[in-house]
């Protein structure tokens, strides 16, 4: 073969490599047998919202002509609901099974900002009571949110404002409205969303069954996650941008076979509690070329409540081609990881900015076994605090309290962090490289580095953690020194 020729060969088999690097080719080149991630199907028939009442012009309420809508497709066998290009203004959205949301291109579904409009609820299955999220549903089958339009939370209605995290110019504007807390720190949507916790306290103590009514004065404090999904299967989300939330963005439960595809996911830096992609207690899940900047962690596992030995209500998840932004960590697991977790496939991803690049997190009463994570392909710069942290210390600390009011006493449920691939990782920028820190009891343990380079301010720390394996591992630290782990 002449050089030409080779050199020909060579192009088209790199083109091809590179063309089937979609979809199938992440799910099979999972480092554990990953099982095929079914999607919803459903029944060719079309649905407007038009067609219910419904007015595209930001001043009409289209609560109603949503649900009769999507009541209509129920009982049809299903299908599209189309929403076309528009301003639609509504409270919110109880999605059915086999129910496609499609939101065209120049759609913007508003969700008010009025809290009056979002009544407490019990989710099926659950016996706490929440405030209904913007859009929501429990128990379905063949379900899916989809198109290139917009879905706005009325987020600002909702949170929390640490003045730290805002600007002069904003602080001024949000004080205009609300209260503010006694040490002048922290910005409320009202009285009752400040009081909400010291509230709910007394409420449970004193009315331990207590009514949707009677946590009615608690409603602003319990502000919602944005697009909530519980004990469902064949889950899509694809090509929509979901943002402003009062709270997490998106947050599926305990739900199998689960699509999230080219997926845009906003939250405001400053947005408190504002994380991006929390999937929690799934299995058979793809998230794949999505697109997130969030005010807390980017693309988050959680995995909650009682397992039998050796089992994880987290399993079998593949996120690839993703970048997530400005968040608190790009790829995140925990806090809450006592549910387990076991097979986690991260790879092609960017983190630009983010406060920690891979963040592993938990601490003594809600942590877990979490084993068989492969993160391999990573790209970031500009990462704020740590390349690479595992802490079993974590506290989440919430508007209004410092670290210092949060601690751990409780030992059960012991955070256990082991058999991690990280490979093919490359950092630009970072306080420090990897941190590394277990507990006596329950050290970190048998976590594998390959093919890594971060430049940072400070090199590897670690405590209470064995059988970290270096290969192949560069440290870039101030003044050009290198060292090699």
């Amino acid at each position: 073969m002449s050089r030409v020729l080779f050199f020909i060969a060579i192009v088209l088999s790199i083109s091809i490599s590179a063309q089937t690097k979609n979809e199938q080719y992440y799910l099979q080149s999972a480092p554990f047998k990953m099982p095929a991630v079914a999607e919803p199907t459903f029944p060719d028939k079309t649905f407007s919202i038009k067609d219910f009442g419904a007015l595209g012009d930001g001043e009409a309420m289209n609560t109603v002509a949503f649900a009769k809508a999507i009541e209509a497709c129920s009982k049809a066998g299903g299908g599209k609901i189309v929403v076309p290009a528009g301003l639609w203004l509504t409270g919110p959205i109880e999605l059915q099974s086999n129910i496609n949301l499609v939101v065209e291109r120049g759609a913007l579904i508003q969700f008010t900002g009025d809290r009056t409009q979002y009544p407490i609820i019990q989710m099926k299955g659950s016996n706490n009571y929440i405030v209904a999220s913007p859009i929501y549903g429990s128990g379905l089958k063949n379900v899916a949110i989809t198109g290139e339009g917009i879905l706005d939370g009325a987020g600002e209605n909702w949170r929390p404002l640490k003045k730290s995290k805002a600007t002069e110019p904003q602080w001024k504007q949000f004080t205009k409205t609300g209260v503010v807390s006694n040490d002048g720190q922290v910005w409320w949507p009202s009285k009752e969303a400040m009081e909400g916790e010291a509230y709910l306290k007394r409420l449970k103590k004193e009315k331990p069954n207590a009514t949707a009514e009677d946590y009615l004065p608690a409603r602003d404090f319990l502000r919602p996650k944005m697009v909530v999904i519980n004990n469902s299967d064949k889950v899509l989300i694809e090509g929509v941008t979901i943002r402003n939330s009062p709270s997490f963005v998106f947050n599926p439960n305990n739900c199998t076979n689960l699509t999230m595809r080219s997926a845009n996911i906003f939250n405001e830096y400053w947005a408190q509690n504002g994380d991006g992609i929390d999937i929690s207690a799934c299995k058979n899940v793809l998230i794949y070329k999505c697109n997130v900047s969030a005010g807390d962690d980017g693309i988050c596992m959680k995995s909650s409540g009682s397992t039998k030995p050796g089992e994880a209500r987290l399993e079998n998840v593949v996120i690839a081609g993703c970048h997530v932004y400005h968040a608190h960590g790009g790829f995140v697991i925990g806090s809450n990881t006592d549910g387990g977790m076991n097979n986690i496939y991260v790879k092609d991803c960017d983190f630009v900015g983010t406060d920690v690049g891979i963040r592993v997190k938990s601490n003594s009463g809600r942590g877990g076994m979490v084993h068989n994570i492969f993160i391999k392909d990573i790209f970031m710069t500009g990462i704020v605090d740590e390349a690479v942290l595992f802490d079993t210390y974590y506290e989440d600390v919430t508007a209004g309290k410092n670290a210092k009011d949060v601690k751990t006493t409780i030992r059960d449920k012991i955070p256990q962090f082991e058999d991690f691939f990280i490979s093919n990782v490359y950092c630009r920028g970072a306080k420090t490289a990897i941190s590394i820190t277990g507990l006596p009891e329950m050290p970190v343990k048998k976590i594998n580095f390959e093919n890594v380079t971060i430049s940072a301010s400070q090199g590897f720390l670690q405590k209470d953690a064995k059988d970290i394996n270096f290969k192949n591992v560069k440290l870039i630290l101030p003044g050009g020194k290198t060292e090699n782990l």
